[in-house]
């Protein structure tokens, strides 16, 4: 049921599927090499299971068939790992990344820690996945988005460049939810925890295939509900749940949300850092290609119950163009619209200094 594969769409072959003439000083250079993957989250949710799958199959690919290793750096709503991947990582092309698909949108519509120009990384591709979701225990006495604007709900949230703040900070200004954001958690499994604890009562922005592998003894007892889904169109699998646009009648409202709602289009993108050769770009871009459509790669994704829907680097370029590059008119709007508060700004900034202080102190 999860497991959702949709064939490659080759929009641009000269740019993905370039040949290896010509890249024999590349090759080489991989030789003995070891590749690192950062992943902007913690180790256990669906970005670092993709990471790991991928390197374990990446490398076959790559001529000089290097290792490949996961290296996860969460914090600052995924601000740590980008800021990082653009301005310290090696451009040599022994360093990739894996970041959240709110990244290049945070840059226009917040910008809030962002120092990248999302237009400007070397994108390799994108594995894909399902809608994102809004998900609640039913213990909060909500059964949809309309009964969120009637009743608080306290939603569980990382950095304010997350989606699990923006999303519920652009319900409450746009559609308004009356949804208490708590932020400061380091990672989405700690919010996870917390809904069991009852100390929050939900969370957004995670994919309907991630949270279903996690939690589908919840989602089937009832004991969670998904009441908003965030993307173009409907999923298959939620049929009866609405989208964020289909929520209000006011054009420019619906057209906000569906800006906001566009990232979800890239899955989980991988790339390099800007400067990295173009020819080891074209050598990653090509692997990952052909790691989307290895057999074994498939086969783990499957025993890892991860939704694919594998797009490459030119698609990937094409939604973070459009996401920077959209009217400044949408984008002020956007941002004026659900800009974090300074209370919000200030908390989980708090919240970082006490981690760093108690990882210290150990």
């Amino acid at each position: 049921m999860l497991f959702k594969l949709q064939p490659l769409s080759f929009v641009a072959p000269a740019l993905v599927l370039l040949p290896f003439a010509g890249t024999t000083v590349a090759a080489d250079f991989y030789a003995g090499k070891t590749i690192t993957v950062i992943t902007s989250t913690g180790s256990g949710g669906s970005y670092a299971a993709a990471a790991r799958a991928i390197a374990s199959h990446m490398p076959q690919y790559i001529p000089g068939k290097p290792n490949m290793i996961v290296k996860n750096m969460p914090g600052g709503g995924h601000m740590r790992a980008t800021n990082f991947l653009y301005n310290q990582a090696p451009k040599d092309g022994t360093v990739i990344g894996t970041v959240v698909h709110t990244v290049p949108m945070h840059q226009v519509v917040d910008g809030r820690g962002a120092r990248y120009e999302s237009s400007k990384f070397a994108w390799i591709g994108a594995a894909g996945l399902t809608n994102l979701t809004v998900v609640v225990n039913t213990s909060a006495g909500v059964k949809s988005l309309k009964d969120a604007m009637a009743k608080e709900v306290t939603m569980g949230a990382t950095g304010t460049g997350s989606g699990t703040y923006l999303y519920p900070n652009a319900l409450n200004k746009l559609l308004g939810t009356k949804f208490k954001i708590i932020v400061g958690y380091r990672r989405s499994r700690d919010i996870d925890l917390a809904m069991e604890r009852g100390e929050v009562n939900g969370r957004a922005g995670g994919s309907y295939g991630a949270l279903f592998a996690a939690h589908a003894d919840k989602l089937k007892s009832g004991k969670q509900l998904v009441i908003a889904q965030i993307g173009y169109k409907r999923d298959p699998y939620l049929k009866n749940v609405p989208l964020l646009q289909e929520m209000t009648d006011d054009k420019e409202k619906r057209e906000m949300l569906r800006f906001i709602s566009a990232p979800v289009n890239l899955g989980r993108p991988y790339m390099a850092p800007p400067g990295t050769p173009a020819d080891r770009v074209a050598i990653l871009r090509k692997a990952f290609d052909a790691t989307m459509k290895d057999k074994g790669f498939l086969a783990d994704a499957k025993k890892l119950k991860l939704d694919l829907a594998p797009i490459n680097a030119a698609e990937v370029q094409k939604v973070v163009d459009e996401t920077v590059k959209a009217p400044a008119a949408l984008i002020a709007k956007v941002k004026a619209a659900i800009a974090p508060s300074a209370e919000d700004v200030a908390k989980a900034k708090a919240a970082r200094k006490k981690r760093k202080k108690k990882k210290k102190s150990k």
